[in-house]
């Protein structure tokens, strides 16, 4: 999967930008607060629909102006394919080759990235809401199914937190619909669950041979999708089901108290381990920062997999934590079968002469060269 062409209207401080490529590797170089990551973020954009770094669509369009227009050509292996977004204060058009789709599920997956830069730290350290944020952007992109199961629950869960407030402010304790709302909440809720719980399997055989190598066989790591089941039950969709609905009756009285929904996969976690000890509590910074990386990492391979060629490879600001060697290293690894984008404010530390195909493009206040 190659990024061929890219142009961008009213994105951020872009007025109007264009360029095309056929280099594997193209690094983007400008002083900070010229736009180096904003173009990196409208790739991923393009992917996903929707932000790394902000939930506020507003904040994509340029100050003023009524929308902002993405445009690429993308190569794929059964052939090229052009993808077209707007987003504007009514919301978001998407398309495929000229042709509107319906559903923006039907757009994601069409063009898949992986994006790596420092505030991936907190997938590791932060709190349980970046790392399930992580999971459901990652699941998207392979499985667009994923979203529409996603929403629903999200929507249900929103209309079960409204109606256990109102029980709460009430004081009523008939709850004459939670019956209702639950098993919608479980039916939505375990597809989830199993979907998230197969992508980890994956992502864990991956990322532990990935981690591995990147140690020299010294640290292994494990990570566990810590959820209110167990591993048996959730082999087990009807048993997950039954699961899901006692363990809603378990807590009933809590919500009532409480005026909110206290189980489910909006709940979930995950958990990183090195040598069976958790790195969010007990990690180096270092051993914090490799775990980040190999997750990434095997993101790539895992994407792969599951769709049959390769992701684009987006590095925002991350080779000014590494030395020369590192750097090229990286860059070394990826540049024959991954197409790569990174921002770097000086290329002075980049040894470009071991880069078989590399472009550099420079960035100033919203221009390309």
């Amino acid at each position: 999967m190659q990024l061929k062409k890219l142009s961008l209207q009213h994105y951020r401080n872009y007025d109007e930008v264009f360029f095309e490529t056929d280099h594997m590797v193209n690094i983007i170089v400008g002083p900070n607060a010229q736009g180096k990551t904003n173009l990196l973020e409208s790739i991923f954009v393009l992917a996903l629909t929707k932000s790394h770094r902000t939930h506020q669509d507003r904040e994509l369009i340029q100050w003023d102006a009524p929308h902002t227009l993405l445009h690429a050509e993308v190569e794929k292996k059964y052939g090229t394919i052009t993808l077209d977004l707007m987003i504007s204060q009514q919301g978001k058009k998407a398309r495929i080759n000229g042709l509107e789709q319906k559903k923006l599920s039907n757009f994601i997956g069409s063009l898949n990235v992986v994006m790596f830069a420092p505030e991936d730290l907190e997938i590791v350290k932060g709190s349980p809401s970046v790392r399930r944020r992580f999971l459901d952007m990652e699941l998207g992109q392979v499985h667009p199914a994923y979203l529409y199961d996603l929403s629903q629950y999200q929507k249900i869960l929103a209309q079960r937190n409204q109606y256990l407030k109102q029980l709460f402010t009430t004081r009523d304790t008939k709850a004459a619909l939670l019956d209702v709302w639950n098993e919608q909440l479980a039916q939505f809720g375990i597809k989830i669950i199993k979907k998230r719980q197969s992508f980890i399997k994956k992502l864990q055989s991956w990322a532990e041979k990935i981690h591995s190598g990147i140690t020299a066989g010294n640290e292994q790591l494990r990570i566990v999708y810590s959820t209110a089941f167990d591993d048996a039950v959730l082999e087990d969709e009807s048993v997950l089901f039954d699961q899901f609905m006692i363990k809603l009756s378990q807590v009933k009285e809590q919500e009532l108290r409480r005026g909110v929904s206290l189980v489910g996969p909006h709940r979930d976690d995950l958990l990183f381990y090195i040598n069976d000890k958790e790195v969010q509590t007990f990690g180096s910074q270092g051993q914090q920062r490799t775990t980040a990386l190999s997750l990434k990492l095997a993101e790539i391979e895992l994407i792969r997999e599951e769709v049959g060629e390769y992701p684009i490879l987006l590095l925002d600001d991350v080779l000014s934590e590494l030395d020369q060697y590192r750097q090229t290293q990286l860059i070394e690894t990826f540049q024959n079968k991954v197409q790569t984008f990174i921002t770097t404010t000086g290329i002075e530390s980049i040894d470009l002469a071991k880069l078989e195909s590399a472009s550099v493009i420079h960035v100033r206040n919203g221009s390309l060269t």
